[in-house]
């Protein structure tokens, strides 16, 4: 019988680079309301896959790293969410991996997550838009847009506040460049 913590759903995400991962997780330290802030620095793929499909899960996500090399980025701004500030990146690959994951799980996502979406890095939310404008104008001249590549993607489950981390699937295929 499954318990209700067992029904808890699954959250994918797409893993940074250690170096922008930790400067994002200092950013959302700094300015992040404390007592909402339980998470480092991350990319949300998909925000509520059901606990029922926890085999599939995990096997869908080992495929597609075990094929995919790491997965190039661009960090090209901030990006307002109203209430709150985010690093705005761009990756069509990594859209394209959730499009093939979300064709996979259709019929099973939720409203947020059968819609694509804008990836980013939430380094403030649930604040006024005034504070968030502000914040967004004392750190617009300090952000520069970057290249990086995604490593693989986290799985965890959604506990309420804190996510429980389950594993992670580092991409370990070839670029196309190496390949013959």
């Amino acid at each position: 019988m499954t318990t209700e913590a067992g029904r808890a759903p699954f959250i994918v995400t797409a893993l940074l680079p250690p170096d922008l991962a930790g400067w994002a997780t200092r950013l959302r330290t700094e300015h992040f309301p404390p007592e909402r802030n339980h998470l480092k620095a991350h990319v949300t793929l998909f925000h509520a896959l059901p606990y029922f499909c926890a085999d599939e899960v995990r096997t869908a996500l080992a495929q597609e790293a075990a094929e995919m090399a790491p997965v190039e980025a661009e960090l090209i701004g901030l990006m307002s969410l109203g209430g709150g500030t985010a690093l705005k990146l761009s990756s069509p690959a990594m859209l394209d991996l959730r499009d093939r994951l979300a064709e996979r799980f259709h019929g099973l996502l939720t409203g947020q997550d059968s819609h694509r979406p804008r990836l980013h890095v939430t380094i403030q939310n649930k604040v006024r838009a005034k504070e968030a404008k502000a914040l967004q104008a004392e750190l617009e001249p300090h952000i520069t847009p970057r290249r990086f590549h995604f490593s693989g993607l986290g799985l965890h489950i959604y506990r309420g506040g804190p996510w429980e981390h389950v594993r992670d699937f580092p991409f370990r295929g070839r670029s196309a460049a190496f390949r013959s």
